[in-house]
């Protein structure tokens, strides 16, 4: 590998994120995920991305509410790095950011820096198959998927476009459900931590079957 080709490579995967701990939010390879950042240390983050590789590193904290305000909330281990492609600024000095999803990562360790956003070094080969294809979503059972989606979204109480569903690939449908849907935390990262496109549609479908009403008269959903 020449030089050149070394920078390359530490540009597109750099040693080291700026982490974004936000609980409950999702970011998968190939999603996108809107952003409004008002947090003087956010808007300083995504300063100092922009000029550098614009990648963010999106994590879920696991402490929240009163433990988490007492200091720094210790992190899950496996994130997703989004890559800044669009961005604006209100008039009120707010920016409004998408993410697109690029890669997964492994936190290695913190650093310890004197910015006022957290950074890690990341370890990014674990999941280099999500720059390729994956052969496990032709094996994903659409029908039950969409099924699951159908009485998922009417329990909620929320529409979809269905003709935009059914034309949808289902990489792309099943990245949007697992990124839109309000799973809890711990659901949303099992989603993230899936190994392949298969293991989270099926991940997807059980989080789905299992939030159904149950019936009134008592007996479990018809499968």
């Amino acid at each position: 590998m020449t030089t050149r080709e070394k920078f390359l490579r530490l540009r597109e995967f750099p040693e080291a994120l700026p982490l974004f701990p936000l609980s409950g939010a999702l970011l998968l390879p190939g999603g996108q995920l809107p952003l409004n950042i008002f947090e003087p240390r956010y808007l300083r983050m995504i300063d100092d991305a922009l000029g550098e590789h614009r990648l963010i590193g999106m994590i879920q904290p696991k402490d929240s509410g009163a433990r988490a305000e007492k200091g720094l909330p210790s992190l899950f281990q496996i994130g997703c790095a989004g890559r800044i492609t669009a961005f604006s600024e209100t008039g009120d000095g707010r920016y409004l950011i998408t993410l697109t999803g690029f890669r997964r990562f492994e936190i290695e360790r913190e650093l310890p820096v004197d910015t006022p956003y957290r950074q890690a070094l990341v370890d990014w080969s674990r999941f280099a198959r999500d720059d390729q294809d994956d052969p496990s979503g032709a094996l994903v059972d659409r029908d039950r998927l969409e099924g699951a989606m159908r009485q998922y979204l009417a329990a909620e109480g929320l529409k979809t476009d269905w003709k935009a569903v059914g034309q949808a690939p289902v990489d792309a449908l099943v990245a949007s459900l697992a990124m839109g849907c309000p799973f809890a935390p711990s659901e949303k990262q099992a989603l993230l931590e899936a190994a392949t496109l298969g293991d989270r549609a099926s991940c997807l479908i059980a989080l789905m079957e299992m939030s159904r009403p149950a019936d009134p008269g008592g007996a479990p959903p018809m499968q």
